[in-house]
């Protein structure tokens, strides 16, 4: 429960999402252009949301709630909360007077307040077929999981059939059919509410026009995909880490569950993928103690930046609560217990070779074999060019590591920091190379970002 008078971040409200596809959506209602008739007060939050009919929806949120928040929306949806519940709190979340504070809820929201309040919650809490509050109920959201799992299992299984219908036929064939047949089976999944299928579905689309070698490509990630549907399948006989491998990559939502680990955490690298419609903010950290090396994910709704920002180079007192999962590195900040501040290079990490790092991936992969990259340190590492493109080659050894093709901006960065000379790298590594995010030159140098 949030107290009245205290805001919530971004981060906050998204994770409330049921789904990708909902945060998304609620994202592109998070500016003040289609809400009228907004405020808040005696923890709640209202607003009327212009919709495709005459009629706006009307969207109330308690935030007072005694068993978390509670939401309530005339629109049809059937998801907890919905995508204009979601708009309406990245609105207030926003702090610039969109959202007024200290009024009186009109008489629509004040009387559905007034009965959840009254009442338990009940009635007023799931009435006009809009958002009520997913966490009140654990036998309601026992069924919810149950009947999202269902429609998970129709769409991997009808995906299935897709990819045998393509391997039947040959791979040939989808260069003729073109992107539309992945666009609409991506959407077939999204309906499935399996948003993680829907993005290497369409990523499938655009295989057959990448060049030389595409049918092996596409090959591989069908074989990919075709494991991904039967871990699902046969998710009861996986073991449990596996198990919520499997969960994270299909995109159902998660939440951190490994015991809170203190440590002085070094923010090795910061930077964000932007999308028209959501920007996601990727932050490593090395802990000094513990030698882990963990990613914390930030969202920020359309055109805002993510609310977590940590600067690359210092280094917090904090403690981490790790994703479930084999073999992952996403957790959750769940205290922090001092700003920022310099570190000693001690808290560094140690650097690899090259060769090290390509069998850390490979190790990775027998836990996830759906995982991109690892995060890697190299060390004493000199950038040469090879032909149009450019590699990390060890300074001792005749081995070397491909940077990927998304790196080309901060190459330049580090040839002018190396100079010729071996530096330490920290970056991705995966298969398509190696992506340097932030590096130091040998000795205590300070640690410069690439990206």
């Amino acid at each position: 429960m949030t107290e009245q008078g205290v805001r919530w971040t971004a981060d906050q409200v998204l994770a409330l999402a049921p789904d990708a596809t909902s945060r998304t959506a609620g994202s592109r209602l998070g500016a003040a252009g289609p809400w009228s008739g907004t405020g808040s007060g005696e923890g709640s939050v209202w607003g009327l949301c212009k919709g495709s009919g005459s009629t706006p929806y009307r969207t109330v949120v308690d935030l007072a709630g005694p068993a978390g928040p509670a939401y309530r929306c005339s629109c049809p949806s059937r998801k907890f909360p919905c995508k204009h519940a979601l708009g309406l709190l990245l609105l207030w979340t926003g702090d610039d007077g969109a959202v007024p504070a200290g009024g009186q809820p009109p008489d629509w929201a004040g009387q559905w307040l007034a009965d959840r309040r009254g009442h338990g919650g009940g009635k007023g809490a799931r009435e006009e077929g809009g958002s009520g509050t997913g966490r009140a109920d654990p036998e309601a959201a026992r069924r919810r999981a149950e009947r999202r799992a269902e429609r998970v299992t129709a769409g991997a299984t009808e995906l299935e059939q897709r990819l045998s219908d393509l391997l039947r036929g040959g791979l040939a064939t989808a260069e003729r059919a073109g992107y539309g047949l992945w666009e609409e089976t991506a959407a077939r999944m999204v309906d499935a509410q399996a948003p993680g299928l829907a993005a290497r579905v369409r990523e499938l689309g655009a295989i057959p026009a990448s060049g030389a070698g595409w049918p092996a490509r596409l090959l591989e990630e069908c074989a990919l995909l075709h494991l991904l549907d039967q871990g699902w399948l046969r998710r009861d006989r996986l073991p449990d880490a596996l198990a919520a491998t499997v969960r994270s990559r299909l995109g159902l939502p998660t939440a951190p569950d490994g015991p809170p680990v203190r440590d002085h955490w070094l923010v090795l690298a910061q930077y964000d993928a932007v999308d028209p419609k959501l920007t996601t903010r990727r932050i490593w950290l090395h802990g000094a103690g513990t030698g882990r090396t963990r990613l914390l994910l930030s969202y920020g709704a359309a055109g805002r930046a993510p609310e977590l920002s940590l600067p690359v180079g210092l280094a917090l007192e904090a403690e981490l609560s790790p994703y479930p999962g084999a073999g992952q590195s996403r957790a959750a900040l769940v205290e922090r217990f001092a700003e920022p501040a310099p570190a000693p290079a001690v808290f560094r990490p140690p650097g690899v070779t090259t060769a090290e790092a390509t069998s850390r991936y490979g190790e990775a992969l027998r836990e996830d074999p759906w995982l991109e990259s690892v995060p890697v340190t190299l060390g004493r590492v000199v950038p040469v060019p090879d032909g149009d493109r450019w590699q990390l080659a060890d300074a001792d050894t005749d081995a070397a590591l491909p940077l990927a093709a998304r790196s080309r901006p901060g190459v330049w960065r580090l040839v002018a920091l190396s100079g010729g000379a071996p530096v330490t790298v920290f970056g991705e590594c995966g298969h398509r190379g190696f992506t340097p995010l932030t590096a130091w030159p040998e000795g205590a140098g300070e640690v410069v970002p690439l990206c």
